[in-house]
């Protein structure tokens, strides 16, 4: 108890009186030998009597410097540059003439795996930081230190650090894929003025690349970013768009590692565009004729929102050129080739696109800002509804996080769906989405709690897949985004999401996903079983009348 008090009278006294502390370092960076680590210090005043060690070795400052907020201390000042593309404030060893040397005894090399770092004042202990009791260590982890706290968010060098902020009065025009997926695309960038800027994992649809070809061609400066390594590689059709926008002289960058650098995040998985700062498309789909089709044929489920609020749009411009001018994103040019082969499979839309006004809507990152997820589920009182592509757990004993935080709000009582996909790639293993569907009803019978799962009946709906990653939280809040509920998207992913408080637009969602779980079978489906009946019921006939007439000749 006593310990703990003494604690909370530090922090206030570093918080209140402008102590000098740790928070921010980087023990394991990413070049050789760990050249560019560092440590960021913040407080005001003097620094003389000040002191960082590890115990075994350290650096003390010139006599005179001073500190009004942070200050950077790097090993190595040029190793740092190559890093971060700016100089350190110091450095521990002299690499640069231009950067001021710290006084060092020791050379301080900080471990990977097991190490501390410790502030004095005076002699005196007012800081202590340790790995891995205190942060956990992992190669090019960022530790930060926020409102006292080490870590919230496991963000790695390169990545950004937005906050979750609140955006009110937006509008918003609710779409879903494939009823209407395209449709709204083509109108938003037809509706486009001055600028342009996607940001996208898969980009395939030649009539999206066209789409943004014309929108270029009339005087709109348009960018593109996608990811440059996706799982199988960047398919020949995507390469045929990027050909077709390049030769309209339509910029387009990868996401990747490159000139030595990592990049930044494991997968650039985000699926949006902000047109003139003022507007913001998202969605759950790539940019392909599977998640974008055209009107009258069959696609994947998603979701998608078009949002028009000019400081919802900003924060998402900002996040764009935040990636597209940091480390590892490069031009890519595309090769000619055939085009994507859109679907040929009927489908009759059943939801039109419809716009509603004051919603309140806060942006989703990752891995910036996902935990807000665990926060929108927690929130529940009464219903959540999932729809997922998958679910993954961390382990055979580990629960998915944003999974389990739905099953403990179903054991105090809110009743929990979970929609999964049924395509064939995610029921064919052993340990996919029919088994997962099968956990969680076990867990919901078992325990007795309104919990229940299942997979998509595709067929019935005419759906391609389920390629979702939505939430609808007591008919009155909804999730739209990117992030797949799996260890690796919402920690170390660029994703992009945005949570929508309106309850007529979480009706919307809502009837969308009633319609999923419990789906009528439809007229496009069967009409389409029908001619296939049909053709085997002709085909059938041609025979018997040939062979009577073969029979009639002999």
């Amino acid at each position: 108890m006593r310990r703990t008090i003494a604690a909370l009278i530090l922090l206030v006294c570093v918080v209140q009186c402008g102590a000098v502390r740790i928070i921010e370092f980087c023990p394991d960076p990413y070049l050789h030998d760990d050249a560019d680590e560092y440590l960021v210090l913040s407080g005001t005043g003097s620094l003389d009597g000040i002191t960082v060690s590890d115990g075994e070795s350290g650096f003390r400052f010139p006599p005179g410097t001073m500190i009004n907020g942070k200050i950077t201390i790097a090993r190595d000042a040029i190793s740092f540059n190559t890093t971060h593309n700016r100089m350190p404030d110091y450095e521990w060893y002299d690499y640069s003439p231009v950067v001021p040397d710290v006084i060092s005894g020791d050379k301080l090399r900080m471990a990977n795996s097991r190490d501390e770092l410790m502030v004095y004042d005076h002699g005196a202990l007012i800081q202590t930081v340790s790995w891995p009791k205190d942060v956990k260590p992992r190669e090019g982890q960022v530790h930060y230190l926020e409102d006292g706290v080490w870590d919230r968010r496991p963000l790695l060098l390169g990545q950004s650090r937005f906050l979750t902020k609140a955006y009110k009065n937006v509008s918003v025009t609710t779409f879903v894929s494939p009823d209407n997926s395209n449709n709204v695309f083509l109108q938003a960038v037809a509706s486009a003025d001055r600028t342009v800027h996607v940001n996208v994992y898969e980009f395939s649809s030649q009539v999206m690349a066209q789409a943004l070809t014309d929108a270029h061609e009339r005087g709109v400066d348009v960018s593109i970013l996608v990811e440059g390594g996706p799982v199988g590689g960047i398919s020949p059709e995507e390469k045929a768009a990027i050909w077709t926008m390049n030769q309209s002289g339509i910029p387009v960058y990868q996401m990747t590692a490159a000139g030595g650098q990592k990049a930044p995040y494991r997968f650039d998985h985000a699926k949006y565009l902000v047109i003139d700062s003022r507007a913001v498309l998202l969605t759950s789909e790539n940019f392909k004729a599977s998640g974008f089709p055209s009107e009258g044929t069959r696609g994947n489920r998603g979701w998608g929102v078009y949002l028009e609020d000019t400081e919802t749009a900003q924060y998402f411009e900002d996040v764009f050129l935040s990636d597209i001018r940091g480390p590892g994103s490069i031009p890519i040019a595309g090769t000619q080739g055939a085009p994507e082969s859109p679907s040929s499979v009927p489908y009759t839309p059943e939801f039109s696109s419809r716009r509603f006004a004051g919603a309140t809507v806060t942006p989703v990152l990752a891995p910036d800002t996902s935990y807000v997820i665990h926060d929108l589920l927690n929130s529940a009182q009464g219903t959540i509804d999932i729809e997922q592509a998958y679910i993954t757990n961390e382990s055979a004993y580990t629960l998915n996080p944003y999974l389990a935080t739905a099953i403990n709000a179903s054991r105090r009582g809110v009743h929990v769906r979970v929609l999964l996909d049924a395509y064939w790639y995610n029921i064919e293993d052993e340990k996919d989405n029919d088994e997962m569907a099968a956990l969680i009803n076990h867990i919901g019978i078992t325990e007795k709690i309104p919990l229940e799962a299942k997979c998509a009946d595709l067929e019935s709906n005419n759906l391609e897949k389920v390629h979702n990653k939505g939430v609808i939280v007591d008919n009155r809040s909804v999730l739209v985004s990117s992030i797949n509920w799996n260890s690796n998207s919402p920690n170390f992913n660029r994703e992009v999401g945005v949570i929508i408080e309106n309850t007529e637009v979480a009706q919307y969602f809502k009837e969308v996903f009633e319609d999923d779980w419990q789906p009528v079978r439809h007229t496009t489906a069967r009409t389409f079983d029908y001619l296939k009946i049909a053709g085997l019921v002709a085909v059938v006939a041609g025979l018997i009348i040939f062979f009577i007439w073969r029979l009639r000749r002999i």
